[in-house]
């Protein structure tokens, strides 16, 4: 039985490890190498989606320090599988045995239960944020690769709750000056006024993220099953809490009209461009040239102080209130695992191109 824990054909990562185990981590295999690699290149990653960090994230105390275990011989990748791994310090698995016997609204507790006829109650297990961990460690390196290529991966909030960026006020420069990575300061305000609500309450918020990938070449993708935008969907939306997932202009495309919706081209110079980007860059699920942006649908953090009414694994129905450590939003910690998760995709994707053009495989072996 394949137990869906491995994403990639050539550049593949396989995470492993539970909320509550003894640690959690990443096995990543087709690295190419030659490339350059410590473990400070993966810390600045890890350290983005770290519990604890601001009054806007789990009060988890993890210092989450990766370890390279294999895969890397005096600071360059071999091209052997790169194995890595965080131990779990900061768990208190006593917060949860209340728990073991009930389906928690919200949760994968029943699902998980129909399925494997067992489950671990400690935080999820599988189904805990921080199995993203893994994604964030074997994405990062696909960050590092595509970097040497001039591609770059930018993700950022765009909403939660009710408030959302003003367009005309976006700017990549502050989003990391606010623990909401918000790339509109007052929104940021606005989001925190927000989320301080929800806390008095009991409660959480959903909200979106927005990803834009730049320098990405045109032909990338392929016609039918695995276009493009397919992969990212899918890489997308098995992140836990994404319940929606567009591309360019996405939902409100069906409200549009052809002759806006299309995006003309025009020379310039040696190259075709478009006057705009309703299309996300991406055409027939194939890369344009242009740049690719997209954005995932967060449901708010399901772990909340507030009574809930459920059953228990006896069919009994209870009453419950979760306490413990927990995110009242994932969307800003969210943010890293998109552009890790797009980065593994377009690595991925670029390494299958390689071999779709004749011409491009003589040039390479004739060199």
């Amino acid at each position: 039985m394949a137990a869906g824990s491995t994403f990639g054909k050539i550049f593949r990562i396989t995470t492993w490890g539970e909320s509550h185990g003894q640690g959690t981590g990443v096995v990543v295999d087709g690295c190419p190498a030659g490339l350059n690699l410590t473990e400070g290149d993966i810390q600045t990653f890890l350290d983005r989606r770290r519990p604890g960090v601001s009054g806007y994230s789990s009060g988890r105390k993890e210092e989450d320090k990766i370890k390279i275990l294999s895969g890397i011989f005096e600071g360059v990748t071999t091209g052997a599988p790169i194995s890595m791994m965080v131990e779990n310090t900061g768990h208190q698995s006593g917060d949860y045995s209340a728990l073991k016997d009930l389906y928690r609204p919200g949760h994968a507790d029943y699902t998980y239960e129909m399925k494997y006829g067992i489950r671990d109650f400690r935080g999820g297990g599988r189904a805990s944020g921080r199995e993203t961990l893994g994604r964030v460690a074997g994405g990062a390196i696909a960050v590092k690769v595509l970097e040497e290529m001039g591609i770059g991966i930018y993700a950022y909030t765009t909403s939660i709750g009710p408030v959302t960026v003003n367009r005309e006020h976006l700017s990549l420069e502050t989003r990391d000056q606010n623990p909401l990575y918000m790339p509109d300061p007052r929104a940021a305000e606005e989001a925190s006024a927000y989320l301080k609500e929800c806390r008095k309450r009991g409660d959480s918020a959903g909200g979106v993220a927005e990803c834009m990938i730049t320098g990405l070449p045109a032909g990338l993708g392929d016609p039918v099953f695995d276009k493009l935008s397919a992969s990212l969907g899918q890489a997308i939306l098995s992140i836990g809490g994404v319940k929606g997932f567009e591309i360019g202009d996405g939902f409100s495309a069906a409200r549009s009209a052809g002759s806006v919706n299309n995006d003309e081209f025009y020379r310039d110079g040696h190259q075709v461009k478009k006057k705009t980007n309703h299309a996300g860059g991406l055409l027939g699920g194939i890369s344009d040239g242009s740049e690719v942006i997209f954005r995932a649908a967060f449901k708010p953090v399901p772990s909340i102080a507030a009574v809930q009414r459920t059953v228990d694994s006896n069919g009994a129905e209870r009453e419950v209130s979760i306490s413990g450590r927990h995110d009242p939003v994932i969307v800003p910690r969210a943010v890293v695992v998109l552009e890790t998760m797009a980065a593994c995709v377009v690595l991925d994707s670029l390494l299958l191109n390689m071999s779709s053009r004749l011409d491009r495989i003589l040039d390479f072996y004739r060199d």
